[in-house]
């Protein structure tokens, strides 16, 4: 079977992380990388031996020898990069947030079902072996039907206007960068909100600082938080009829979880992670291709779709508006 060639749109922390995480996937290969400039090109080819180095977005978009891109820029970038290599005929797996509001995600989503071309939202935790783990024990039924769930994402970083966590004009705050995955955890579980309450605290810059929501449904709730301005445990909670799972902190990259029946002692579950977790989602897009498909299963374009609905509606209520959207 011959390898699926992989090149990467950007040469930051994020893409680094991804090309370390392709070196465990089997059927792999990486063979561009593309940059604003050709020494960051050179510099991230020599480290991770890539034959191709270049100096552009778009010319890393027109390789022949590239099958699907990896994009890690800036979210900001996020939909004019996709459509870049959509045109170009490339797979492509852009990184989360999928673009910055859902009309730019429904444009893009548009050009991959025109063109045949897979493409999907990279949330690396909808395939950690804990995650899967987590939904099947809750669809059998382990701790009963799900109440409530809380989980929180949130770190301190010393305010700046010009970095791009909290510049409007690169898609900043806490909601799109870290609050996402808080939600895309429990939309795994509950499915979409019925109603939402939310609030946030803005920066100077405008940009949300800190969010917390309460997503509500016919019997159960989640209350979820995200933030850029102060640390939290960053673990997450699912209570049930039966008894409850505790997921470690970091849940979003979580190796072991546990599962506490009502008067029981919890019982802790734990898991080998191959890699530094990047290669589960690549080796999803790789499944997908071999079979043909556009999207995948596990996270399809409807619901990157109606995710970034779900945020652009929580950024409404704050009166945070990017400048492309003004």
């Amino acid at each position: 079977m011959d390898k699926l060639r992989w090149g990467i749109l950007s040469t930051g922390n994020i893409a680094n992380s991804f090309a370390q995480g392709l070196r465990v996937v089997e059927d792999a290969e990486l063979v561009a990388v593309g940059s604003r400039s050709q020494d960051s090109a050179d510099a991230f080819a020599q480290k991770y031996n890539i034959p191709h180095a270049h100096d552009s977005y778009q010319a890393l978009a027109d390789n022949p020898n590239v099958d699907v891109v990896y994009i890690g820029t800036p979210h900001v970038f996020h939909a004019e990069n996709t459509l870049m290599c959509l045109e170009a005929g490339k797979h492509v797996l852009c990184e989360k947030p999928f673009t910055i509001n859902a009309s730019e995600a429904e444009q893009c989503v548009a050009l991959a079902r025109e063109k045949n071309l897979f493409l999907m939202e990279a949330i690396w935790m909808r395939f950690l072996p804990a995650i899967i783990e987590i939904e099947k024990i809750i669809k059998d039924g382990v701790i009963g039907d799900i109440q409530q769930i809380q989980a929180d994402f949130s770190f301190y970083i010393p305010y700046d206007p010009e970095h791009r966590l909290f510049n409007l004009d690169l898609g900043g705050g806490a909601l799109l960068d870290v609050g996402i995955y808080p939600i895309s955890f429990t939309t795994i579980l509950l499915g979409m909100p019925e109603s939402i309450a939310s609030h946030a605290i803005l920066a100077d810059s405008g940009a949300d600082q800190q969010c917390t929501m309460l997503f509500n449904y016919s019997s159960a709730s989640a209350l979820l938080s995200a933030g850029i301005a102060g640390d939290l445990e960053n673990g997450a909670v699912i209570k049930g009829t039966k008894g409850k799972i505790i997921v470690d902190p970091q849940f979003f990259m979580t190796t072991s979880f546990s599962v506490q029946l009502y008067g029981e002692e919890p019982q802790k579950k734990s898991f080998v992670m191959l890699g530094n977790g990047y290669n589960y989602e690549a080796q999803a897009v790789h499944d997908a291709i071999r079979a043909g498909n556009i999207e995948h299963e596990r996270l399809t374009h409807q619901e990157t779709i109606t995710t970034m609905r779900l945020m652009d509606d929580l950024r409404q209520q704050w009166g945070v508006i990017y400048p492309q959207e003004a």
